[in-house]
């Protein structure tokens, strides 16, 4: 187990900057997830972890030792790949041992490695299938069980359950998370589903255009997001972002473009009518019938809760409600606001008030 530290990293493909300046700390042990959309740069940055990528500039460290030219054998790192990248012609126990016998280690002590990492994964009764004979997860079982055997410093994970259907990702975010309690080694996982980063990580890393936008504790990015894109990547629905400006009359009020107010829960400064955005997440809203009044667009009931797309203000809002409520489009309700979990955003630059 080891520390891992990118001191200004930035990597170009020519004029074109692809990692601008980044600056990461993971502890030894943790779980940190990188995280962001397509293009942001998340899995180049894993690339040049793993030695795969080179580097323009800066330095990546692991457990303090600069690894930047470094080749990947001698880094002490297991990767895991979206694509499981097992030999079909090799039985489970063979792919799982394979490194090992790259690297001269005597037989019998690689089946010494392969039995407990096989036993830890569910994989002993499988150890004499070949890939074709399993399924997508217990083939992506075996590419862990792969990294397991060779006791690496860090596990790198590159977007691991891309492959696999909504049942089995559910379950393999389990195993994956309960894997790494079980052998404490820091863990550098990458993935564009911010649900996947919310419920596994110990500390998420939010990617945007090559740079870092926010780094912080699961809980944390979700309550007191940095800005709008951090605001509307993590959580699912997305938080409503409503246009408007604070109110000339009262500091505690918002109103929207339409002239619809809105509460807040202690003054925002705005001087001048400058224009902001009023985030609010979908479950922080309750029904009352003397609330801002809301028409019903669409309603998606999933049995624990009832999701409304509704009409307030000039904007189309989600709500979520822990309740089954019964409504049908057009109907008309009255929303009341938890002021005190509402976002403020300076819309130009986009950093929260």
């Amino acid at each position: 187990m080891a520390p891992v530290e990118f001191v200004n990293v930035r990597k170009s493909f020519g004029a074109t900057a692809i990692i601008k300046g980044v600056n990461i700390d993971i502890n030894d042990g943790e779980f940190v997830i990188l995280v962001g959309p397509s293009g942001c740069g998340k899995s180049t940055l894993l690339r040049m972890l793993a030695g795969l990528e080179n580097i323009t500039a800066g330095e990546i460290r692991i457990g303090g030792k600069v690894v930047n030219k470094m080749p990947p054998k001698e880094r002490d790192i297991a990767m895991v790949f979206q694509n499981y990248a097992l030999y079909p012609h090799m039985t489970v126990a063979d792919n799982m041992g394979f490194s090992l016998l790259m690297n001269g280690v005597a037989k019998s002590e690689i089946e010494a490695k392969v039995a407990p990492a096989a036993e830890i994964l569910g994989l002993t009764k499988l150890l004499d299938r070949y890939p074709r004979q399993l399924s997508g997860g217990q083939r992506q079982r075996v590419a862990m069980g792969r990294a397991i055997v060779r006791d690496p410093q860090v596990f790198l994970f590159d977007e691991p359950l891309s492959n696999l259907d909504a049942k089995l990702r559910v379950q393999m975010r389990a195993e994956i998370k309960e894997l790494h309690q079980r052998l404490k080694t820091t863990t550098v996982y990458v993935t564009h589903d911010q649900i996947e980063a919310m419920t596994m990580a110990d500390k998420i890393v939010v990617m945007h255009d090559g740079i870092v936008e926010q780094i912080g504790a699961p809980l944390d990015l979700y309550d007191r997001p940095n800005n709008l894109f951090v605001a509307g990547f993590i959580g699912s629905p997305a938080m409503n972002m409503i246009d408007g400006t604070i109110s000339p009359t009262d500091p505690k009020t918002f109103l929207t473009l339409k002239g619809t107010a809105l509460p807040l829960a202690k003054p925002v400064d705005a001087a001048g009518g400058r224009p902001l955005v009023y985030g609010l997440r979908p479950e922080h809203v309750r029904l009352d019938p003397n609330g801002i009044p809301a028409t019903v667009v669409v309603t998606e009931p999933t049995g624990a809760e009832t999701m409304v797309i509704a009409h307030l203000g000039g904007s189309d809002l989600t709500l979520v409600f822990h309740e089954r409520i019964q409504v049908n489009p057009g109907d008309k309700l009255g929303i009341a606001i938890n002021a005190a979990a509402v976002h403020v955003f300076d819309k130009q630059t986009g950093q929260r008030l």
